[in-house]
Order: C-alpha cells, then sequence, then structure tokens
C-alpha cells in the first residue's frame, strides 16, 4: 500500500513538473524583466532595518520612476548578529557559518518559529518583533510604491530537525521530510527535502503562506541549481507559491545551469541565474556575452535568463569576504558596456551597491530612459555578428513599429570602428539612426553604421526606416 502511494505521488509530481504554473500567470508576474535593488553586494549577509529602509527610501526618491521597483534583502536575515543594530561598517566581522556540536546540537542561535519556518534577526529588524516577521517592513516599502524581496535557502533547518519541530497543520514533523545527507556546500544552516516524503510539500506551503502573509512580492531562492539541481524541490517551491494566491515572482540561483534543464525553467519560473556570482572584472563581463547568447532563446515575457546583479556604484561597506569597500572597478566604457548588454539581452537589472553612496555618474546610466526601454520593450534579441572576440553586435525590434535596436561592443583593448552592415540583417533602404545613450540623432544611413569606440566600450542606437 506504501509503494502504491509513493507511485501515485510521483506521478502527481510528474503532472505537476511537466505543467507547473502556466504561461500567462507567469507573463503576469513578471510582463518584462524584474528592477530592481539587492543587499549582496554592499553589505553581504548583515544588512539591518535602518540600511535597508535607507536604500529603499532612495530607491522611491530617484529610481523608481524609471521602473527600479523590487528591494530585496539577500541572504541569512535570520542569523542574529549580536552588534546588528549598528551601522555594518562598525560592527565587527561575523562568520556566516553556525557552529554545531558533535551530535548536531545547535551551538549557535537563529530566528525561528515553533513550525521550524526563519524569522527575521530581531537585532536587525526590531519591528519584527513579537512574531511580526517582515510584514512591517514589507508595509513600509509598499507604502513607498516599491516591491518588497527576500532571499530564501533551499530546505528546512537544521536547527528544525534537530528539535524536530511540527510542520504547521500536519502530523509530520521536520524529521519525517529532511534529508540530512543534501546540504548547501557553501552555507550550513539548512537540510534539502525529501520532496517523496508526505509532508514535504506542506513544509513549502506553509512557508509560502507566511511570506504572503507578510507581503513578499519577490523570492531569490538559493542552493537550487549548482552544484546539482533540484527540480524536484524547485517544484515543491512552485507549487507553494501558485497555492498562496499571491503573485511573487521566483528567482533561482545560483547558475551554471544545464541547458537542459531549459524547459523546466522557463515554465515555472520567472528568472533564473545563468552564471556564477559576477563582480567588477572585466573578464568576468566579457564571459556574459557567450552566456546571453546561448540563453537568448529563452527570453519570453514571464520568464527570463538573469546575468546576475550590477556590480556598480558603492561595494562591499564593510570589507566583506567579496572584497575591499571600493567603488566599482569598472572603468566608465565598461559600465556602459555593462548596461548595454543586460539591455539587448534583456537580463533582469538589479542594482547592488550602497544606493545612498552611489555616485551620480552611476546613478545617471542608470536612469537613461531610452536605454532602458530596450530592457522593457523589445523582441527577437540575438546575437548578430562575432568577429575574432573583439567585435560584436546585437539587434531587437522594437514590437509597436518594427524599429530596430542595434547594440555595438569594442570588447578589444584598443579603439577601433565597430561597422553594422545593414546586409547582415537584410535592411533595405535608408534609415534614420538614434544614439540612445546620448539622447540625439546620429544621422541618415544607407547600407552600413559604424562608430568609433574606446577600449571595452559599446553603443546603443534606434533605426528607424525612411519612408
Amino acid at each position: 500500500m506504501k509503494r502504491i502511494s509513493a507511485l501515485i505521488f510521483l506521478l502527481l509530481l510528474q503532472l505537476f513538473s511537466q505543467s507547473g504554473l502556466k504561461a500567462q500567470d507567469l507573463k503576469k508576474t513578471a510582463p518584462v524583466p524584474p528592477m530592481g535593488w539587492n543587499s549582496y553586494d554592499c553589505y553581504d549577509w548583515r544588512i539591518n532595518e535602518m540600511e535597508f529602509k535607507a536604500n529603499a527610501d532612495y530607491m522611491a526618491d530617484k529610481l523608481l520612476q524609471y521602473g527600479w521597483q523590487y528591494a530585496v534583502i539577500d541572504y541569512l536575515w535570520f542569523h542574529i548578529d549580536k552588534d546588528g543594530a549598528l551601522p555594518v561598517k562598525q560592527r565587527k566581522q561575523a562568520s556566516r557559518y553556525l557552529k554545531y556540536e558533535q551530535n548536531g546540537r545547535p551551538a549557535d542561535s537563529i530566528a525561528i518559529d515553533k513550525y521550524g519556518r526563519l524569522l527575521p534577526d530581531e537585532i536587525r529588524f526590531p519591528s519584527a518583533a513579537g512574531g511580526k516577521g517582515f510584514k512591517p517592513l514589507a508595509d513600509y516599502v509598499h507604502s513607498k510604491g516599491l516591491k518588497f524581496g527576500i532571499h530564501i535557502m533551499r530546505g528546512i533547518p537544521r536547527y528544525a530537525v534537530y528539535y524536530n519541530l511540527p510542520v504547521e497543520g500536519t502530523k509530520y514533523r521536520a524529521k519525517d521530510i529532511a534529508d540530512t545527507n543534501d546540504v548547501c556546500p557553501w552555507e550550513n544552516t539548512m537540510f534539502g527535502i525529501d520532496y517523496r516524503k508526505p509532508g514535504a510539500q506542506e513544509y513549502y506551503n506553509s512557508l509560502i503562506e507566511m511570506y504572503a502573509g507578510w507581503g513578499i512580492d519577490f523570492i531569490k531562492a538559493d542552493d537550487e541549481m549548482t552544484p546539482y539541481f533540484h527540480q524536484e524541490e524547485i517544484q515543491l517551491l512552485v507549487n507553494a507559491i501558485k497555492k498562496c494566491g499571491r503573485q511573487i515572482v521566483l528567482s533561482l540561483s545560483p547558475g551554471s545551469v544545464p541547458f537542459s534543464r531549459a524547459g523546466f525553467l522557463a515554465r515555472n519560473v520567472n528568472m533564473w541565474r545563468i552564471s556564477d556570482d559576477f563582480w567588477d572584472d572585466w573578464q568576468s563581463l566579457k564571459e556574459k556575452f557567450a552566456l546571453l547568447n546561448a540563453w537568448s532563446n529563452y527570453i519570453k515575457p514571464g520568464s527570463w535568463p538573469d546575468a546576475d546583479m550590477l556590480p556598480v556604484g558603492h561595494l562591499s561597506l564593510n570589507n566583506t569576504p567579496v572584497g575591499k569597500e571600493r567603488t566599482s572597478r569598472f572603468t566608465k566604457a565598461e559600465h556602459y558596456t555593462l548596461m548595454t548588454l543586460y539591455s539587448i539581452a534583456r537580463s533582469p537589472l538589479f542594482i547592488g551597491s550602497d544606493l545612498p553612496t552611489m555616485p551620480d555618474s552611476t546613478l545617471l546610466f542608470l536612469t537613461n530612459k531610452e536605454a532602458l526601454e530596450v530592457n522593457k520593450n523589445s523582441a527577437g534579441n540575438r546575437l548578430v555578428y562575432k568577429l575574432w572576440e573583439e567585435k560584436i553586435m546585437w539587434i531587437a525590434e522594437e514590437p509597436a513599429t518594427g524599429d530596430k535596436y542595434l547594440a555595438l561592443f569594442n570588447v578589444g583593448d584598443k579603439e577601433q570602428k565597430i561597422t553594422f552592415e545593414f546586409k547582415y540583417e537584410n535592411l533595405k533602404g535608408k534609415y534614420i539612426i538614434r544614439d540612445l545613450w546620448n539622447h540625439k540623432e546620429a544621422g541618415t544611413y544607407e547600407k552600413e553604421f559604424g562608430v568609433n569606440l574606446p577600449p571595452h566600450g559599446a553603443g546603443l542606437y534606434r533605426l528607424k526606416k525612411v519612408k
């Protein structure tokens, strides 16, 4: 009898895997690539409520009008930081790893409820006191016209498993659903969940119901795709989001996901990372060209290949494990190449810097309406031409008018002319070409259009046919 029940469960799970969220649901949740800010690049795991509100305030004042709307707290918001009420630059360095005794008993405390669901650290997030969770902070974000997001780790807390806490609304407990052999290789808070066990789906349901009650609009789910692709556990999360009745954008991380999983991802989630963590390094940016080209067939409303956050502006405030405090090491030309590539490839856009201390020059290129319009509203985005790893061209179309968007890149180390020949795309006649970064007409051209670009530089243009 138990074997028959298990077979029925597996058949139902396979059915869910094939259907997932309906395509229209995905389109409604993320009709364009999501845009926002994430705390990781500047605060690592140690952001507090005061710092988060300062970034949300800046976003509402300076960025919301351009489409930047998701304010996201990254990982380990449930780790208790005794110095957490202090500004991050005044705190002592603290490890992200929890300590456990030899028998598995947790030696460090975390914020958790009686059903094994993680809660915000009340030292860092005092509005969460009394079991309120992130609802007060979400209400604050919503009052600014923004949307609120959090990072989560896959699985169930080891703390819940050691103390065998109950799964809400069921007869099952944490030990009934945990897979203690399934651990994240780079963070030690969680065990994986065995999707075959009764109570597994119910645990995820209770988790997402709690998040929906808080007012969460965006979930970045980590340890999902590499080094192992946890399709069955992702499906439990997808099912729970579908059931909760709230529109929640689902983002999966980290990247290096195999293409064999592309169909599943495109059917079930709004955005998924296609690379490991990305930092302000030119060689890492060069690698994005091949990755975004490889995933270009999967760009569609509702589901977006994600090239990771924008490591621009003021980074790593507390000399975190991801490097010393600094302003982004990208040159001015590289900044524009980054934004041009992400726009023409329609990657989600999430700023990684501390917003209140962001340089004006960074704000300028993040608020160019004409460039952002390419990210928000284009189709047929693809590589046109690549020569000797130095000259790269992408093209897309503005759906309503048929105008073309053209991105030209000089990824070489010397200034050179990059020329787009109209025959590459079978374009006939004359075209008025507008320089989107500089908000001006570049002239009328026939047969070809070329510009001199600095090393690691880019240009972004709109081509309107002369009738």
